[in-house]
């Protein structure tokens, strides 16, 4: 079992900071808002149409945290004129078990965040930490699916590095049309004295 986490990424000039920390249940009427949006309901195979769906849905993610195998974070923006954080999407690794080589990555964004660089932002965070923390487990590579007529998700992958590596059969019901694999192989380690990787900083 692995500890929550939370990780961060700085502000730049056109967007604040974002939080990357474990859902909780506190989150559960601002994913109901979230998934109403019909784009988001489009590419994604879950549903969450009130506060019980919402619930079970972050159940799932701490169920995942406590077993170790699918990190789910709740991707937030700080404002500094606010204590409060808003929710504008998810990043996850999952299918994470030692001496497997290889774990797959997803996202998604809020209607209301888009066209801002949080899913990238956000996956690049997610993709140091996730080699910096599984590579003793042997960690080698990240994948990352989506359906093909996803654009802005394969443009997502490109931007964050993901090179795309071959088109992926139907698999109804959860992936219903072909796919695009993408993936990313772990980082080349300098062998420097001294030198400390801070992911997400």
């Amino acid at each position: 079992m692995h500890a929550p986490v939370v990780l961060q990424t700085a502000a730049t000039t056109t967007s604040p900071a974002l939080i990357l920390r474990p859902w909780c249940m506190e989150d559960v009427a601002a994913l109901v808002r979230v998934f109403r949006d019909p784009v988001l309901r489009h590419w994604t195979s879950h549903v969450v149409e009130n506060e019980a769906d919402g619930a079970r849905w972050v159940r799932a993610q701490l169920r995942g945290w406590a077993a170790g195998n699918r990190f789910g974070f709740a991707v937030c923006e700080t404002q500094t004129s606010s204590v409060r954080e808003q929710l504008v999407g998810n990043v996850v690794l999952k299918e994470v078990a030692s001496g497997k080589p290889a774990a797959e990555v997803g996202y998604w964004t809020a209607a209301h965040a888009r066209g801002r660089g949080v899913a990238p932002r956000a996956l690049e965070t997610l993709t140091g930490w996730a080699f910096d923390t599984f590579e003793a487990d042997g960690l080698e590579r990240l994948e990352l699916l989506h359906q093909v007529g996803n654009l802005a998700s394969c443009q997502v992958a490109r931007k964050s590095r993901y090179g795309f590596d071959s088109v992926l059969p139907a698999a109804p019901p959860s992936f219903p049309h072909e796919g695009h694999l993408h993936t990313r192989a772990k980082p080349e380690r300098k062998n420097v004295s001294g030198n400390t990787a801070l992911w997400g900083s």
